[in-house]
């Protein structure tokens, strides 16, 4: 078992109610505004190709493609960039470009020459924008705030993230259903401008400059540095593990529950807001947690939560009911956003600063990679042998994540190990 922490050591996280600094407060209201922003679309643009242009399931597929693209194509070249140019100026900009995609959509919408090439190509400008944002608050966070306050702020950006998650569709459906498009696009647009008039007023401590070298050898040097890192490698495969179980799960769970469980749409829909409530509770008890228990613990709970998660999906194919269906994906969501809070800032803590834009960037394409191989074998395995079988292989999978995590040295943290220069 972990050590029984020092509460007084400066490397233990804040405890929960500490004053984070003033900067900080900046990039966490944008990070609220630019999270809402997102979703909004997110959820407005299908429920919009089906109402007004009558798209088919296949076309709403090839939008959510379109939209996944830039985090392959681009999140690397964005990392490089992160830690080569002013991290702010870059949130600046993708931030500005993504209200320059939602403006488009409130312009198709209003003038009605929407179509599904410009809803792809509106999304695809909008999801690059999100992609620069993702890869470079990370990176600034711990020029913002004392070593000590990482797992705290982290939780604020996270629970943003999560109200985002929880509220933006809900709201997105409202405006669709009441207005049209148009009102939730607009709205959309304004808390995105709202972010980038934010993000223009952080003030970002000044960094040395990189040396001038080939990209290659920059991404070169970050990928060596999370797969020798003897905590980093872990947490880089466990993620892995995770995404590709999730995605096994995500599509099977919808036939499974209305053929299996016997569910409608709308007890569909409240199983899978369970999820976003407990994201929510989990991001606001994070702070407290890291507060009162050994570090590496709160780093595993999320994966040894997730088998739970699972087992208690799992428990639907005994007990057929949506009760464990909803309880599985509330605990899927308290649980795993552990994990974000608590490995994010470990990843801030052991990455020196000079290369913290393009390690978050090989995560960010790491995992979004796994999540269409994931979503591929969960297809092939339920045609072939139907949802129950990838019910069983996600929950391998989740168990194999656990496994990952809690035979690395990640486990046997009792605090957050030195910070990197």
């Amino acid at each position: 078992m972990p050590a029984t922490p020092d509460m007084t050591d400066p490397a233990r996280p804040a405890q929960a109610g500490t004053a984070l600094p003033a900067p900080f407060q900046h990039l966490a209201g944008a990070n609220l505004a630019a999270q809402s922003a997102e979703q909004i679309s997110l959820a407005a643009v299908p429920m919009v190709a089906v109402l007004a242009l009558q798209a088919g399931p296949g076309q709403i597929g090839l939008l959510h493609m379109v939209q996944s693209l830039p985090f392959l194509l681009l999140a690397i070249p964005l990392g490089l960039l992160a830690d080569r140019q002013s991290r702010r100026r870059l949130m600046v900009a993708a931030e500005a470009l993504r209200a320059l995609s939602l403006a488009g959509l409130l312009l198709g919408t209003a003038s009605g020459q929407l179509s599904l090439l410009l809803l792809g190509a509106l999304g695809f400008i909008g999801a690059a924008g999100t992609v620069g944002f993702s890869v470079a608050a990370p990176a600034l966070v711990p020029a913002l705030v004392p070593r000590d306050q990482l797992g705290a702020a982290n939780s604020r950006l996270e629970l943003a993230r999560s109200i985002a998650y929880a509220g933006g569709p809900a709201l997105a459906g409202a405006l669709v259903g009441w207005a049209g498009g148009g009102l939730a696009f607009a709205l959309a647009t304004a808390l995105s401008l709202a972010a980038v008039g934010l993000l223009a007023r952080l003030p970002e401590p000044p960094r040395s400059p990189a040396p001038a070298r080939h990209p290659w050898l920059d991404l070169r040097e970050g990928a060596a540095l999370v797969w020798q890192h003897r905590l980093l490698r872990p947490v880089l495969l466990t993620a892995v593990a995770w995404n590709l179980a999730w995605f096994v799960l995500q599509a099977a769970y919808v036939p499974y529950a209305m053929h299996s469980l016997g569910l409608d749409a709308q007890a569909v829909g409240f199983t899978l807001a369970a999820y976003g409530a407990g994201m929510v509770l989990g991001a606001l008890a994070a702070p407290r947690i890291l507060g009162a228990l050994p570090f590496g613990t709160v780093v595993v709970l999320g994966p040894l939560c997730s088998v739970l998660a699972m087992a208690t999906m799992a428990a639907s194919l005994l007990w057929p009911t949506g009760l464990l269906a909803g309880l599985a994906f509330f605990l899927f969501g308290a649980g795993p956003i552990l994990w974000t809070i608590s490995s994010t800032t470990l990843r801030q803590t052991v990455t020196p600063q000079a290369l913290l834009g393009r390690v978050s960037a090989i995560f960010l394409t790491v995992n979004m990679g796994a999540r269409p191989v994931g979503a591929a074998l969960g297809a092939a395995v339920g045609a072939q042998w139907g949802a129950i079988a990838c019910l069983l292989l996600a929950l391998a999978g989740f168990v194999v994540q656990a496994a990952v995590i809690w035979a690395s040295p990640v486990r046997a943290l009792a605090q957050l190990p030195q910070h990197a220069v």
